[in-house]
């Protein structure tokens, strides 16, 4: 059954207030025309050649350095790299990295797949899990039985955020970073396992999955392999480290996918690394927090200032609102993907404030809103 869609209100937007870049989602997100040139130019000798020769295999060796560089890895960490995005990627841990149980913070949909991974599997004990409402986040509980602690850094559903620090316990760290990994602060030296999808702050697609593993996570990943458990190949990480010390995936990647992802680390590394990225993203989420805090018909979601996500802002409206109106109206002139998270159900808009979004247009999207909230009025 298709749902009803209401008729968009036949409001016109002046010109003056439209951002000059539209695209405003959560991910896929908005990929620089820089990038898409870049591979354009390299189309003839690049696409459609073979990912286990040098020209594919150098790609891959500058996404793995460019990431060294941008995170500042200490000395022993390695840049791993797969197919099947984040989603696989929580399904090869569940098989890799946890030896016997793990803690799970859950505070959104993203955050909770993984516990949920780690909980179907039979070769595992019962899974910690520490839960809270969304729009909050959870704190991690050192627990002597725990191998393994599973982090969210951004949750994508709620515009949640959360520092990064390791607990004080032995297990390994491993960081679901999906849309914080380039656009939100983090020190390497507080996890073992960063890893992420490159088509959020990285501004490519999606179906291939990082991950920044330090020598603990290493170690465990030869020791896992090494051990009697069963895992397919295509969610083997002891597969995926042995390729991408050889600058390649274990099956066919896609190759548009590696270079607009080497583009966008290199535009990174090249106007000031970590610093340059998340500048971008603080800046952005400035302006939409103060405009929302000062509309007098919106707000920030996410309640406390120290957790609101500076790469995906939640805005809710007032009752007299209509969110989905706003949505829109605002996608009938060219800017899209401001539609809430469908499960969260709330009256309110989802914002990406990405790296690659201009800041200025973020501003402009604040003067578009207003605009057509007073129409709505």
């Amino acid at each position: 059954m298709i749902p009803h869609m209401a008729e968009t209100p036949d409001i016109r937007i002046p010109a003056e207030l439209l951002p000059k870049d539209g695209r405003f989602g959560a991910g896929p997100s908005k990929v620089r025309s820089e990038q898409v040139a870049a591979l354009a130019a390299d189309a003839p000798h690049f696409l459609g050649t073979s990912h286990r020769q040098k020209t594919v295999k150098s790609v891959v060796g500058d996404v793995r350095s460019g990431l060294a560089e941008l995170f500042s890895l200490p000395d022993g960490y390695e840049v791993l790299l797969g197919n099947g995005g984040t989603t696989c990627f929580w399904d090869a841990a569940t098989f890799g990295l946890i030896e016997k149980k793990s803690q799970h913070l859950s505070f959104g949909e993203f955050s909770s797949k993984f516990a949920t991974a780690a909980s179907q599997a039979p070769f595992l004990d019962d899974p910690e899990i520490i839960k809270t409402d969304p729009g909050t986040h959870p704190a991690a509980i050192a627990n002597s039985e725990i191998d393994l602690y599973a982090l969210t850094h951004n949750e994508t559903s709620t515009g949640v955020s959360m520092k990064i620090t390791r607990p004080d316990a032995s297990g390994l760290v491993a960081v679901d970073a999906t849309s914080a990994a380039g656009g939100l602060y983090v020190d390497a030296n507080e996890f073992d396992c960063y890893y992420f999808a490159p088509q959020k702050s990285f501004a490519s697609d999606g179906g291939l999955w990082l991950a920044l593993c330090s020598p603990a996570a290493i170690e465990r990943i030869e020791s896992l392999a090494a051990s009697d458990r069963w895992v397919p190949a295509f969610f083997d990480l002891k597969i995926a480290l042995d390729n991408s010390r050889l600058d390649q995936t274990y099956n066919t990647p896609a190759l548009a996918t590696i270079h607009l992802l080497r583009s966008q680390i290199k535009w990174m590394n090249d106007n000031g690394g970590l610093d340059f990225s998340t500048g971008r993203c603080d800046r952005s989420a400035e302006i939409l927090y103060t405009w929302a805090e000062k509309s007098g018909f919106a707000r920030p979601f996410v309640e406390r200032e120290d957790q609101r996500s500076h790469v995906i802002a939640t805005i809710d409206f007032v009752d007299a609102i209509d969110a989905s109106q706003i949505a829109a109206v605002l996608r009938a002139h060219g800017i899209v993907d401001t539609e809430p998270y469908r499960k969260l159900g709330r009256n309110q808009l989802r914002i990406a404030m990405f790296p690659a979004i201009d800041p200025d247009d973020i501003a402009l999207l604040c003067g578009a809103i207003t605009h057509v909230v007073g129409a709505l009025s």
